[in-house]
């Protein structure tokens, strides 16, 4: 899908005034974090990300309509000062046919593709049960290559497998922790939602309930 295509579409959703937008580029968060500004700017706030479509290709973005007069405020100046968005005209914090964002947008679209990238890899961070799972799997390998190979060469090929989870687990996991550091660092608040997963928001944001990020 071409980058006016992409646009079009989120700002067709905001001018329905939906409670919710999704947004759903094909490639990385860095695009799915252009358009989440984009969003921003009509008085939508972050709510989630996670993968999703064939092989998880997908980085779907969940952004909910924000209740206060702030940004009521803020999608109406957004509306005069970009009247033809979405028709040729300029959009809100990138540049001209591109999802490049604009120097004073850099900061906003990098707060939100870390957002984005810490929500998207909680799919990929394994907790004890998984790892167990996973060792559990190694095992199994192990066991069914004796049929066929030697028991030393069974236990080096299960191990190298066992080797590359832990590996992967340990490099997700400093990753996750460098890019909570900086939502920390940005005023982000650490909270755990109800499956336990952990999240960041804003000041005065509550979890997204059906339609309203600020319900209690």
């Amino acid at each position: 899908m071409s980058i006016e295509r992409h646009i079009a579409g989120i700002l067709q959703q905001i001018a329905r005034q939906q409670d919710i937008v999704e947004i759903a580029p094909q490639g990385s968060a860095r695009k799915a974090a252009a358009l989440a500004h984009v969003a921003e700017q009509y008085g939508y706030t972050y709510g989630i990300a996670y993968r999703t479509g064939f092989k998880n290709s997908l980085v779907q973005v969940r952004m909910y309509r924000d209740p206060r007069p702030d940004a009521r405020v803020r999608e109406a100046a957004t509306i005069t000062a970009h009247p033809q968005a979405g028709n040729g005209g300029t959009v809100p914090g990138l540049e001209p046919g591109s999802l490049t964002p604009l120097p004073e947008a850099v900061g906003a679209a990098a707060v939100l593709k870390d957002l984005i990238t810490f929500d998207v890899m909680a799919l990929y961070i394994a907790d004890r049960r998984q790892k167990v799972i996973c060792y559990l799997a190694c095992a199994v390998l192990t066991v069914l290559l004796l049929i066929d190979k030697s028991p030393v060469e069974a236990l080096l090929s299960g191990g190298a497998v066992a080797l590359l989870m832990t590996v992967a687990f340990q490099v997700g996991s400093i990753r996750r922790a460098k890019i909570a550091q900086r939502l920390t660092a940005a005023g982000f608040l650490a909270v755990r939602d109800e499956r336990g997963d952990q999240r960041f928001l804003r000041p005065g944001q509550q979890l997204p309930g059906h339609a309203n990020p600020f319900a209690a």
